[in-house]
């Protein structure tokens, strides 16, 4: 069988621990293959970004925005505990964090439904769609600690000189302070994204913050996605028989429970984060769902939604026969390479990734799953594989689905 040709690279970033096992395994036995896979490669491997004082995730950012698509292993941001055991120059900031400052857009997050494996809120009978803002909050903040009594403050020092400044706390002892900020800007290309995002699929669109407690800061989230909605998306909401509804973040989560789902959920960076992982266990597992970046710029990157799986990689490690679900990262693959199709309008491209797609999806539903999966599924007598085990099955339903 000829390999799929590509005329433009893909970005590929490299990632950390039993991931980046999967990345290579995926790459092996479900890419070279079946296509003359083209990237320019960065190792954002927690080593080498320290060895690079993290200059290659700026780099492999800015190559995003070079080649237009990008495809991401999971990583780790660094803790106290991995700044002892990688002995790190320093506390290095999430790498998904800074790609997405660079890139800006929303991070929009669906669960991969599959036969046999049911959510486990009753309730839900279609996905539901995270839009996770992709700037900002916790992810760009400045922290400190504080190792006595004093005063905190935040001081805004405007370029005409001027100075406006708020007392935090007073501190009797110690603790710890931190500063976050967010762009109006980034915030207006999250809401049209959204409001986009929603039309384009015909889904209601939900928001929500805390903009009871965080009067400004959330509140300015609210109130620029009511300016937009009304301002730029409201008759063609009502036109296409959709809504745009706002409410509480603790409201939503509490409404989740109810809904039969088929709709997009936006949530800020954090708030986005957490229910994301919610969702996609409450769904199946956390490596049953997509991630996508989408920049108002153009940009697309493409990841796993979950982390890299380190209590399997010190079991690899140890030579234990692991069973760790690598869908996400197939399906980041298989995202990447759909929409580089479509940039480059290459069909061949396009249709390898809904077959890899196909043949993992195949693959479940017949009873052959990992570990993971096979905790939860209806199907009858499935069958646990390890890491390679899935991988490899995939591989034959692929080139039986490839032949056809």
């Amino acid at each position: 069988m000829e390999k799929i040709k590509m005329t433009t690279p893909l970005v590929e970033m490299d990632g950390d621990e039993m991931t980046r096992i999967i990345w290579k395994m995926v790459k092996e036995e479900l890419l070279y293959p079946f296509v003359e896979l083209k990237t320019e490669y960065y190792d954002l491997g927690l080593k080498h970004r320290d060895e690079t004082d993290d200059q290659v995730t700026i780099d492999a950012a800015h190559a995003n925005m070079k080649y237009g698509v990008s495809v991401k292993c999971a990583t780790i941001t660094p803790n106290a505990a991995r700044l002892k055991e990688y002995d790190l120059k320093e506390l290095y900031k999430s790498p998904n964090g800074t790609i997405r400052a660079i890139l800006d857009g929303t991070v929009f997050r669906e669960p991969i439904l599959v036969k046999g494996i049911n959510p486990v809120v009753s309730k839900w009978k279609k996905p539901i769609t995270i839009a996770r803002h992709a700037y900002g909050d916790v992810y760009k903040n400045t922290e400190m600690r504080v190792d006595g009594p004093g005063k905190a403050e935040l001081v805004f020092t405007a370029e005409d000189g001027t100075v406006t400044r708020q007392t935090i706390f007073d501190f009797k002892g110690p603790g710890v302070v931190q500063g976050m900020h967010n762009l109006d800007s980034s915030i207006e290309s999250f809401a049209r994204s959204c409001f986009t995002y929603a039309l384009s699929v015909k889904k209601d669109l939900w928001f929500a913050t805390k903009d009871t407690i965080s009067k400004i800061y959330d509140g300015e989230f609210k109130s620029i996605f009511e300016r937009i909605y009304e301002e730029e998306f409201k008759a063609s909401f009502e036109e296409a028989g959709i809504t745009y509804f706002y409410t509480l973040i603790d409201d939503v989560v509490a409404r989740l429970m109810k809904s039969e789902g088929g709709f997009v959920l936006a949530l800020k960076n954090y708030d986005g984060d957490v229910q994301s992982d919610m969702l996609s266990s409450a769904f199946g597992s956390l490596a049953m769902m997509t991630s996508v970046l989408v920049s108002p710029h153009g940009y697309f990157e493409y990841e796993a939604a979950h982390g890299t799986v380190q209590r399997h990689y010190y079991k690899y490690l140890e030579g234990e026969v692991t069973s760790t679900n690598s869908v996400a990262t197939i399906f980041a693959w298989t995202g990447a390479l759909r929409k580089r199709g479509e940039l480059d309008g290459n069909t061949e491209l396009c249709e390898f990734a809904d077959k890899l797609e196909q043949a993992t999806i195949e693959t479940i539903e017949s009873g052959k799953m990992t570990g993971d999966l096979v905790l939860i599924t209806e199907l009858k007598n499935p069958k646990k594989l390890s890491t390679i085990e899935f991988i490899l099955e995939i591989r034959k339903t692929l080139e039986r689905i490839m032949s056809e």
